[in-house]
């Protein structure tokens, strides 16, 4: 299973912008940049952030994007829903009854687990370790 490059730009996206301080925007340009993206290829990201709630756009020469939610709220699950759909995984290749395909209940038991997974994880609980990390650096060039 892979995820798009969509995907990882997204996730990529959401912990800058949740480490920006409350209330302030970042361009699309300036995002794209951090990246190393082209701005029409994260523009398509943005909109899908924006269309499922998880980020704003501001118009205007200061405008630009920011979360919507608190960052504990968002998780991963929520991103990659964002981007990829919620389609399923996995189907039976077979014309069958469902009940009769276990394969099929294997891997969707298994994808259930990994959604669980998935939304545990917060955009939040990754942008707290980059800022322990910068802050631990930032110690040691001292």
């Amino acid at each position: 299973m892979k995820y798009s490059k969509a995907t990882n730009y997204a996730l990529h996206t959401m912990v800058h912008l949740t480490l920006e301080p409350k209330g302030q925007t970042i361009s699309m340009e300036q995002l794209a940049s951090m990246q190393d993206l082209s701005p029409t290829y994260l523009s398509k990201i943005l909109t899908k952030l924006v269309k499922a709630g998880l980020i704003e756009s501001v118009p205007g020469a200061k405008g630009g994007y920011s979360i919507s939610r608190r960052a504990q709220d968002i998780s991963f699950l929520d991103v990659i829903e964002a981007v990829e759909g919620q389609s399923v995984l996995f189907n039976c290749a077979f014309d069958h009854d469902e009940s009769e395909c276990l394969i099929e209940r294997v891997m969707i038991e298994a994808e259930g687990n990994m959604k669980k997974e998935l939304a545990g994880r917060t955009i939040q609980s990754i942008a707290e370790q980059i800022e322990k990390r910068h802050c631990h650096e930032t110690k040691k060039e001292k």
